[in-house]
């Protein structure tokens, strides 16, 4: 069975605590201070994430693998154990977000920001003991 497409729609104080965000492709879609607290969702593998804002999200263990997420915004946001592998990540700030873990030889980094205490989440595959 294949998920319907929707495209280009705008959702807006929408709790999908209550009722769960229905299974699909979302493109070029804008959620306006929805609740998604406790909710489930797929992956975001290879998907095309260019100057998306993520704002006091959880995204534990969510699939960023081969996405492009140029001049992303990672604001207030908790990545643990998130998957970064092959992501592009050109511009794409991490100043206010904790707990990520990336890999500076298999992602495009270049201009990326990061905060002087979020460094550790780029030397933690060395297994370096930073105090």
């Amino acid at each position: 069975m294949r998920n319907e497409l929707i495209e280009s729609q705008i959702f807006e104080k929408v709790n999908y605590t209550l009722t769960p965000l229905e299974k699909g492709e979302y493109e070029n879609c804008l959620f306006l201070s929805c609740d998604f607290s406790n909710s489930d969702f797929s992956s975001f593998f290879k998907l095309n994430l260019k100057k998306t804002g993520f704002k006091n999200f959880s995204l534990k263990e969510v699939d960023f693998a081969e996405s492009n997420l140029t001049s992303a915004v990672f604001d207030n946001c908790d990545l643990f154990d998130a998957k970064f592998d092959n992501t592009i990540l050109e511009k794409a700030d991490f100043r206010t977000a904790v707990n990520y873990a990336l890999d500076l030889e298999k992602n495009t980094m270049k201009g990326a920001r990061f905060s002087k205490e979020g460094i550790i989440g780029l030397l933690s595959k060395y297994k370096l003991d930073v105090q």
